[in-house]
Formats: C-alpha cells, sequence, structure tokens
C-alpha cells in the first residue's frame, strides 16, 4: 500500500477544492482549477494544478460532483511504500494512474529473442546482460506515414522503453493497419485527435502559423517555428524518427540554412529540411529519478551484477590484485585495456561527421553547464 506522496501538502482539504472556481476550459483537456484565493490576509496558500475528473456545471455552479483526485506533475510525482520489506525501503515509482492496465494488441507485438549479451560465435560483447522477464516488444511507428484524422485510444506502458507509447485509431479505411503505437509525447491522453497529411509538407509558413500547432503534430522541421521542444526526429528524408525518443528528452530548433536542433547532451546538430519531427516532449519524463529499491528489480530488466575492477584479480583486470583496496598509480582502464576516462570515441576533423555544428560539452564544460 502506498505510505505517502512526495510533494502533496496538508493544507489542500476537500473543502478547499470546493471553493475553487474552473478556468477557462481548453479545446483538448480536463478542468484546471485556478489558483486558489485565501479567505484572509493571514492564510497563505500554495498553489497547485490539479487535474479533475469532473467539475461543477456551468448553468449551476453550486452544484457538487464527485471528483476523481489525479496527481498532477507539479504537486506529485512519485509514490513510495511502506518497508514493510527491505526492497521496498527505498523504492520510488513515478505516478502512471493513467496508463491502461490490460495487455497490449498481440498483433503489434513480437517476441523478444534475447542473447545474453552473446554474438553469434556465444562470446559476450556486452556485458552485465542476461536473464530478465519474458516480454514482447512493441511495433512502434516511428515513420508516421498514414494520412487522415488519428485519434488517441489509450496511453500505455512499454516494458522496452523508458517513455509511454500511444494506441491511436486511423479513420483512414485505406490504411495498412487500423491501429497503431506512437511514442507518446508529454500531455497527451486518451481521446485527442490530430490530424497527419503529407500535404502539410507543401504550406507556406505563414499558413501553418495560423494553425494550431499541439504536442503530437508531425511537421517537417523547416515548418516548426524556433524555440519550439521537437522529439522523434528524423535524419534523413522520408526516415524515421532517430533522435530524442527516450522519456523526457526534447530538442529545441534554432533554425538556419538548415535547421539547427538543440539536442539534450548540448550538441547542435543540422538537419536536412525534408526530414520530419514530432511536436512536443517525450512523457514520463520522471523515469530518470525512479528508484528501483532492490537488486532483484534490476535483473528483472535483464541486468547482471556491475563487479569492480579493484575486486578482481590481476588477471581480469588491469585494476586487480594487490594486498590492498587501490588500483595503484594508473590511469583508468577498462577490462580490455583501453583508457575509459576522456578518451574520443568520435573520429575529428573533416572526416567525422560533418552535420554536428557545436559538440556536446565534456568535462571542464560539461559541469559548468
Amino acid at each position: 500500500m502506498p505510505r505517502r506522496v512526495l510533494g502533496s501538502s496538508p493544507q489542500l482539504s476537500r473543502a478547499t477544492l470546493d471553493r475553487g472556481q474552473p478556468s477557462q476550459l481548453p479545446e483538448r483537456g480536463l478542468a484546471v482549477l485556478a489558483p486558489l484565493k485565501p479567505e484572509s490576509d493571514k492564510t497563505t496558500l500554495h498553489h497547485y494544478s490539479l487535474s479533475l475528473a469532473s467539475y461543477a456545471s456551468p448553468k449551476n455552479p453550486n452544484t457538487k460532483t464527485p471528483v476523481a483526485f489525479k496527481t498532477s506533475a507539479t504537486t506529485a510525482q512519485f509514490k513510495t511504500y511502506k518497508p514493510v520489506t527491505p526492497g521496498l525501503r527505498h523504492l520510488r515509482r513515478p505516478i502512471t494512474e493513467h496508463l491502461y492496465p490490460g495487455p497490449p494488441i498481440r498483433a503489434l507485438t513480437i517476441p523478444q529473442r534475447k542473447k545474453g549479451g552473446r554474438n553469434n560465435q556465444g562470446r559476450i560483447t556486452v556485458r552485465h546482460r542476461g536473464g530478465g522477464h519474458k516480454r514482447r516488444l512493441r511495433n512502434v511507428d516511428f515513420g508516421r506515414t498514414e494520412p487522415g484524422l488519428q485519434r488517441v485510444i489509450r496511453i500505455e506502458f512499454d516494458p522496452g522503453r523508458s517513455a509511454h507509447i500511444a494506441l491511436i485509431k486511423h479513420s483512414n479505411p485505406h490504411a495498412n493497419t487500423p491501429l497503431s503505437y506512437i511514442l507518446a509525447c508529454e500531455g497527451l491522453k486518451a481521446g485527442d485527435d490530430y490530424t497527419f497529411d503529407e500535404a502539410t509538407a507543401s504550406l507556406s509558413l505563414g499558413v501553418l502559423r495560423a494553425m494550431t500547432i499541439l504536442p503530437g503534430y508531425v511537421l517537417p522541421v523547416r515548418l516548426i517555428p524556433t524555440g519550439t521542444q521537437i522529439h522523434s526526429i528524423a535524419l534523413r528524408s522520408n526516415g524515421k524518427g532517430q533522435l530524442v525518443r527516450s522519456a523526457g528528452s526534447f530538442g529545441i530548433v534554432h533554425g538556419a540554412k538548415y535547421t539547427q536542433v538543440r539536442l539534450q547532451s548540448g550538441e547542435v546538430r543540422n538537419i536536412p529540411h525534408t526530414c520530419i519531427a514530432t511536436i512536443g516532449r517525450v512523457s514520463n519524463p520522471n523515469w530518470k529519478d525512479r528508484s528501483l529499491g532492490k537488486a532483484g528489480r534490476a535483473r528483472n530488466l535483464g541486468r547482471r551484477p556491475s563487479v569492480r575492477g579493484v575486486a578482481m584479480n590481476a588477471v581480469d583486470h588491469p585494476h586487480g590484485g594487490g594486498r590492498g583496496k587501490s588500483k595503484g598509480n594508473k590511469h583508468p582502464r577498462s577490462v580490455w585495456g583501453w583508457l575509459t576516462k576522456g578518451k574520443r570515441t568520435r573520429r575529428p576533423g573533416p572526416k567525422g561527421n560533418t552535420m554536428v555544428i557545436k559538440e556536446r560539452p565534456r568535462g571542464k564544460e560539461k559541469r559548468q553547464t
């Protein structure tokens, strides 16, 4: 049973919620309570943003209807548990009450064939991999090529990625599949409608700015205004989204001859004008701050233990051996003897990646940002 919710306030009571008046309702979304005014000058209340499943009727604002409370990202982000076992003491999970609790569409999934970090010769090429819970991979449509009106049916959990996915239904009767999965952006919810058409690429910038651009829309990067947060960015024309797909990540459009996009790492990269990108930020931004609580949950994810080099023998690691607990006066190296800190992995010079305008910050520059 959940013990408490981080970020909640004891000053927010049911009577206080009854005094709040709903603000102007957006076209896409539920009612949002306006900031509450204190009864007197001596009373101080904090401002909260709560999503309500029902609200008072406009004809009779005094009507009190049952309210289903849903914690918002600005009030309560995680839930902790009563430590009845050691594995629950430090467990912290993001609140995901909006996710569909049932199984996925089986036709849109494929079985995962695990390799355990081995190659075709049976040798370990990726360490600390193996085991894990049995799962099916979701076929996520990163190309977004189906035109017409599309409606979000539900938001689902995907065990194969950190972000959530959305099940959408295509209104086009000639679509390849009536249903498909897409990467859910922040703010996307069941019942939202949006339109994607290849003819959008031929619109002028003035006509497009007269339209309402909402999160989840797919547009060529040349039509996206400067400063807009985007994700699922393609690198080639008619290609699928490859960049900025993890939970909570986003890129920012800068604009130039090419469309310059600043990524989460600080790298600024040129993107061709004809490539598509999705408006908004990837869903589930609190994923990085979660705590598994125990080693068993990491094993369920297919992660094996990571042993330090100083804890090994000298034959197994360059840091191993010795009677003390130090690697000695040696530069940090990997298990294969390669320098492991500060070593550049991208080829510099004119033969490197010419689409990168500014590389991501490293070392002292990274610590200052």
